[in-house]
């Protein structure tokens, strides 16, 4: 178990929803942020409670689809504390359309906000991570990167790479004292559906009904703070949808059949 006091956390998708909440709870331990998200008034605000509730706090506002630009976020992440001893990719963005009508830039841009920025976020840091003796690595993935899922063809694509990628990290750097602590959440209170793209890049704007009866991000936050001081590799976040995990597991095609018979919204 990792002690946070002073430990530097970079978290991005931080000015509301889970990231939110989690900074919330490292900045009561004494932690040392960087918060990163698109609107910087919303990170203004956090980083003010954040200071409030007794962390030290910088924010670093970032268009996380830009990946050409992603080398001088880095930069200046290091810049703040000159370390990071605690990485949390937990920014991302969904979906509502179904496949064959989304449009290919669509999928571009999920999968570059989803996968590959925190892959090249990951990539820049692991040589400093390595350097400074260790660090923790977490991402936020989906139980929709377990299993495929209606209207999130993208964004169900985009979490199972994030498995791929983090899981293999976790094999390779293990003895360089790296570790991964991959989030798999169900439905929590976020407004992740309101910001989700249909199938031109419009903006879905509306809070699904799913979304507003999950857990809520406090609830989430807490089970998640504690597996990243723990380094767990793993955490499920949710109520009875993550059920479905394990029916996938041991029951393959009654899973198949509860997918299509799942409402999406």
């Amino acid at each position: 178990m990792q002690k946070i006091t002073n430990k530097v956390i970079w978290i991005t998708g931080a000015s509301s929803g889970i990231g939110e909440a989690c900074a919330y709870l490292f900045a009561k331990k004494g932690a040392r942020l960087i918060l990163t998200a698109l609107e910087e008034d919303k990170l203004l605000v956090v980083k003010s409670k954040c200071i409030e509730l007794g962390g030290n706090c910088e924010i670093l506002p970032y268009d996380l689809s830009d990946i050409e630009g992603i080398d001088k976020l880095v930069e200046n992440a290091l810049s703040f504390y000159g370390r990071v001893d605690i990485l949390y990719n937990n920014a991302g963005i969904s979906q509502r359309a179904k496949a064959g009508e989304t449009l290919f830039k669509v999928d571009q841009k999920i999968m570059d906000v989803n996968f590959f920025a925190p892959v090249k976020i990951t990539k820049l840091l692991l040589p400093k991570m390595i350097e400074q003796g260790g660090a923790t690595i977490a991402v936020t993935t989906s139980i929709s990167g377990r299993f495929g899922f209606p209207l999130r063809s993208a964004y169900c694509s985009s979490k199972h790479a994030l498995y791929g990628f983090f899981e293999t990290l976790h094999a390779e750097y293990y003895d360089q004292n790296i570790r991964v602590v991959i989030v798999c959440p169900g439905r929590v209170q976020t407004n992740i559906s309101f910001y989700a793209l249909e199938k031109d890049g419009k903006q879905h704007s509306k809070i699904d009904a799913g979304q507003a009866g999950g857990v809520t991000t406090e609830y989430a936050a807490k089970k998640i703070v504690k597996a990243i001081i723990k380094q767990k590799p793993e955490v499920l976040v949710g109520s009875k949808e993550l059920l479905m995990i394990y029916i996938k597991r041991f029951c393959p095609r009654l899973s198949r059949k509860l997918v299509r018979k799942i409402k999406p919204t």
